[in-house]
């Protein structure tokens, strides 16, 4: 006996539209990599490869913008930082932050490569294609670029640009972007969790070491089988907790242990931000100081420091995207320039007459 019942919709229920994504082949095929931002990108990654392995005796520093949302102003940035990092190029390797993508707790601005337009359009294509550009046109002046990959697909588009990578607090205990890393070209910083935890970040690193097969697209944006050899130069990101910081000598010591890091094997940077300067950018250079004493008194497991600058200090809302500051961060609150170049010439200074 036959029904003529009408088989119901089960998929898709909630899903507004699917536009296509252009494939990293288009993408790079209209921004390609040039010999000069190739040569700065290779150059970038060896040398925090040989400060990860002991190698080379510099502090290595990750500094720029919690976020970057206009272009002009993270190009400018990227000027004045290569005067600075080509000035104190023996004691200090200089890497700049280019982050498009932000993590979020709830809601909010989940960066330029997102939501290029910061106006909620979500033009990604576009997106996609600013991020590459800028990443471009910084390595050519000469600055390698560290970026956080949130999103799997992202690194078929920008990583051949990207020197080092983040995986955030959020997301270091996410199957999905161990196996990432476990692919990537590039050294890679997993974040403690953002109640503190390190051996979540610790766990991450011995996952991203070996190799993995997992789902993503290939460089025609064809759904494929990523199949990875496993990444040898991960390390850990110290950023604090809700609970306390992780920046003391005593910190670092139980980090140290924890991670097995030695001078052969300098497996740890400490992000001066977030919960290490609870959360308060003006704690930054008092986070950054500590941590230069301590490698000044002859700490060998730190292999650098994060800080969070921009051409202005502060910070400032996304209500009224016409009228934004320039050079002011639309994320997190970030030092200012004057107070970049301050410390970074101090470290400098410090870090040659403790060689002396």
């Amino acid at each position: 006996m036959s029904t003529n019942v009408s088989l119901q919709p089960t998929s898709d229920l909630r899903v507004v539209r699917l536009d296509p994504l252009d494939p990293p082949d288009a993408v790079k095929g209209a921004i390609p990599l040039s010999q000069k931002a190739a040569a700065t990108v290779v150059a970038g990654r060896e040398a925090i490869r040989n400060v990860l392995r002991g190698r080379d005796n510099r502090l290595a520093v990750f500094v720029g913008p919690c976020s970057v949302h206009d272009v002009r102003a993270a190009t400018e940035y990227a000027e004045r930082l290569a005067t600075v990092a080509d000035r104190v190029k023996d004691e200090l390797l200089v890497i700049q932050r280019v982050y498009f993508e932000k993590p979020r707790t709830t809601v909010g601005w989940k960066g330029l490569i997102n939501d290029p337009r910061l106006n909620g359009s979500a033009d990604i294509n576009e997106g996609l294609r600013v991020a590459r550009q800028l990443l471009l046109d910084i390595n050519e002046l000469g600055m390698p670029c560290a970026t956080e990959f949130l999103d799997p697909i992202v690194p078929q588009y920008t990583a051949d640009l990207v020197a080092w990578a983040a995986v955030g607090a959020r997301t270091t205990e996410s199957q999905t972007h161990r196996e990432m890393a476990s692919g990537l070209s590039m050294p890679v910083g997993f974040k403690n969790s953002t109640d503190g935890d390190l051996q979540i970040a610790i766990d991450a690193m011995v996952a991203a070491r070996h190799p993995h097969s997992f789902l993503g697209i290939d460089p025609t944006g064809r759904t494929a089988i990523v199949r990875t050899s496993g990444n040898p130069d991960v390390h850990a990101v110290l950023r604090g907790g809700r609970k306390a910081t992780n920046y003391s000598a005593a910190s670092i010591a139980h980090a140290r242990a924890a991670l097995n890091a030695s001078a052969e094997r300098r497996l740890i940077v400490v992000d001066c931000s977030h919960g290490n300067s609870d959360k308060d950018f003006r704690r930054q250079p008092l986070v950054f100081a500590e941590l230069l004493k301590q490698v000044v008194a002859g700490e060998t497991a730190i292999l650098g420091a994060m800080l969070e600058s921009n051409l202005c200090e502060g910070n400032q809302t996304l209500t009224d995207v016409a009228n934004l500051r320039y050079g002011v961060s639309v994320t997190d609150g970030c030092i200012g320039w004057a107070e970049t170049e301050r410390i970074l010439a101090d470290a400098h200074a410090a870090l040659a007459r403790s060689r002396r």
